[in-house]
């Protein structure tokens, strides 16, 4: 892959995911967890997670190649989770997304 490829190539996209246990309760959650694994489905990949100090709140990035994918999964999950879903990207993408391509790769 040459210089000006690298340029444009872009992954699928990152979703921080912000989870709020309905009612405060953790245990269902984990309980499902458990039993049934995180139900997404394919085209969706778990990268990382945190839980607040407190246990109320969790916190994870999620790829998809669309924000409507993460829609099928919150659906298996929403009885029990409040989400929020933001898109982000890393900050090495972000710069160089804002910045102009390199000299010779236009077109």
């Amino acid at each position: 892959m040459n210089r000006c490829d690298e340029w444009r190539t872009l992954a699928d996209m990152l979703f921080l995911v912000i989870e709020r246990f309905r009612a405060g309760d953790a245990q269902a959650v984990g309980e499902r967890f458990r039993q049934s694994g995180r139900m997404m489905p394919e085209g969706v990949t778990y990268h990382t997670s945190w839980m607040d100090a407190r246990g109320a709140r969790y916190f994870q990035i999620m790829e998809a190649a669309r924000r409507e994918l993460l829609d099928i999964w919150t659906s298996r999950w929403n009885d029990l989770v409040e989400f929020e879903i933001i898109p982000v990207e890393t900050a090495s993408d972000y710069w160089a997304r804002i910045q102009p391509e390199p000299p010779g790769c236009s077109g």
